[in-house]
């Protein structure tokens, strides 16, 4: 009789155990997601007043807007090819309120141009789409 007693409390104490194993990984299993959250996306704008160029750049997090290297290129062909394109200006985006902004001037040149940045720790890399300026 004092076997069955023990048996049956070891079994209770299994039981249980199992049960807080199985809580602890179904608990995993939604936190590990959010845990491994990658690099927030970047957006960069570009406008033209005339030839003077500027731009925003927007992202869920803030560090990721402030202080970034923004290169201007003229676009030579049909599309975006930053290997072959000129480089014509470049600039570090200030964070103003929940977004930044970069503005390289008066480039004094017409034509089509485009935006990168290139990605850093925390933040991915973005390009803005092709505008035409004109003088």
């Amino acid at each position: 009789m004092i076997w069955a007693k023990a048996n049956t409390a070891l079994g209770y104490k299994t039981l249980a155990i199992w049960f807080l194993v199985a809580a602890v990984l179904a608990t995993l299993a939604f936190v590990a997601p959010a845990l491994a959250v990658g690099p927030a996306k970047t957006t960069l704008t570009i406008m033209a007043n005339g030839v003077d160029l500027s731009g925003t750049v927007q992202s869920s997090r803030l560090s990721c807007v402030d202080n970034r290297n923004i290169k201007l290129y003229k676009q030579v062909g049909k599309q975006q090819n930053p290997s072959i394109d000129t480089l014509i200006a470049q600039d570090t985006s200030e964070r103003h309120g929940r977004h930044g902004e970069w503005s390289t001037g008066n480039t004094g040149i017409s034509g089509k141009f485009y935006a990168r940045t290139s990605r850093v720790p925390g933040c991915t890399g973005a390009t803005s789409n092709t505008i035409i300026a004109r003088r």
